[in-house]
């Protein structure tokens, strides 16, 4: 099957910024025998990519079709809004120009990317598909990128109920997503739940990674990691600062929170937790170097701000950990909520509540078996339910249902 994959931040395993799964998907298809071409920007690519306006390529056999287009977890909404417009013209280009498929695939953020998938389907009259990865405009607006009532938000709500009028099917990453959908008059049988999922040949359980322990100088100390995004949405600069100062308040010297990652809050999360010698933050790195951070820690955290709509969300870092073996605190109410207090594979907390947040590291750090059963059933969970190699089996059996094969 030819498959047309439109992704504006596709990311491979080297790249230090990015979510991997329309990489380690495209893969899979490729390595199965499948033609797939992936219209992205270069923003998450190579340095080869970045040295003219369209650059054609080929990554791991997925053939890689580019828009130079900048993009940076620091720009502000409105320079994001620039970003999103010119990947959705220049891809819109290249897809129409990709020649025939036997089915478009476009997945989101940012809304706009259906754009393009959308009208290469129509040129070509090839089904299309379109992927959630978040349900904008509402995620948008109430992180207030957007007003409710404002133009940009009402545009953007009828773009979403176009592109789920149009698509074939719909793919959803959570539950809450595919109930979000499902809310818009979408019928319930045109709606998949494929989540995010676990890249277990990549991410097990070991022993704490020696270079790690030694570079951070976290001998003997338990270690509370995060990896992933540190932006307005994770909210680790409202809760992180307080829970450190009370575990200093509490004498617990030997708990250090390793926090590896970039974004638009990490100055503030940074100059928070300046005086705090038990926050360590060691910056962004390749997703292949991410597992020698999750082996080193002890407890993994999959946070958010305090915002209703990130309860939908399918966090990569959150199968990572459960991938990892290691118990998840998580703080929303949503999804992963349920599927670690319903396995036992770690513990839920209040978003922005430093205290609870303290409390519940405490609690582990204090039991290591009860820290170790968890993270048994973690990766029990991770094996049952998200392996990657059975999720990109399920999309592939979509995408075929899409295209009539």
């Amino acid at each position: 099957m030819r498959i047309l994959y439109i992704h504006q931040f596709f990311a491979t395993r080297g790249s230090s910024l990015g979510l991997i799964r329309s990489y380690e998907f495209s893969r899979r298809w490729v390595e199965q025998g499948h033609e797939v071409t992936v219209i992205t920007s270069s923003s998450r690519l190579p340095d080869e990519y970045q040295r003219a306006r369209y650059v054609d390529g080929t990554i791991d056999g997925i053939s890689i079709r580019s828009v130079r287009v900048g993009y940076s977890n620091y720009m502000s909404y409105a320079r994001r809004m620039w970003s999103f417009l010119a990947f959705t013209f220049g891809a819109t280009r290249r897809a129409a120009t990709a020649g025939k498929h036997d089915v478009v695939f476009a997945t989101s953020t940012p809304l706009t990317v259906g754009i393009p998938g959308w009208v290469a389907a129509r040129i070509t009259r090839t089904p299309f598909v379109f992927e959630v990865r978040d349900l904008w405009p509402e995620a948008a607006i109430q992180m207030g990128a957007l007003k409710r009532r404002g133009l940009i938000a009402r545009v953007a709500k009828h773009l979403e109920r176009f592109l789920y009028r149009h698509a074939e099917h719909v793919i959803a990453l959570s539950p809450g997503m595919a109930e979000g959908v499902i809310a818009e008059g979408v019928d319930p049988d045109r709606v998949h739940v494929i989540p995010n999922c676990s890249d277990l040949d990549l991410f097990h359980p070991g022993e704490k990674d020696p270079e790690i322990v030694d570079r951070f100088g976290v001998s003997g100390r338990l270690v509370v990691g995060y990896t992933g995004a540190i932006g307005p949405s994770n909210g680790l600069h409202d809760q992180i600062p307080e829970a450190a100062r009370i575990l200093e308040e509490r004498g617990r010297s030997d708990i250090v929170f390793l926090i590896a990652g970039d974004g638009k809050s990490l100055p503030t999360l940074r100059e928070r937790t300046a005086d705090r010698a038990n926050v360590l933050l060691v910056g962004s790195m390749p997703k292949q170097e991410v597992p020698a951070i999750t082996r080193t820690a002890d407890i993994l955290l999959t946070l958010f701000a305090d915002v209703p709509i990130l309860a939908t969300n399918s966090p990569n870092k959150f199968f990572d950990a459960l991938a990892s073996g290691r118990p998840v605190i998580v703080n929303q109410p949503g999804w992963t909520r349920s599927l670690v207090l319903d396995n036992e594979a770690g513990l839920a907390v209040k978003a922005a509540d430093g205290a609870a947040l303290a409390e519940a590291i405490i609690a582990l750090a204090d039991d290591p078996e009860r820290r170790a059963r968890m993270g048994r059933n973690a990766r029990m969970l991770a094996e049952r339910e998200f392996s990657r190699d059975e999720q990109a089996d399920t999309l592939l059996r979509v995408l075929e249902d899409a295209a009539g094969r």
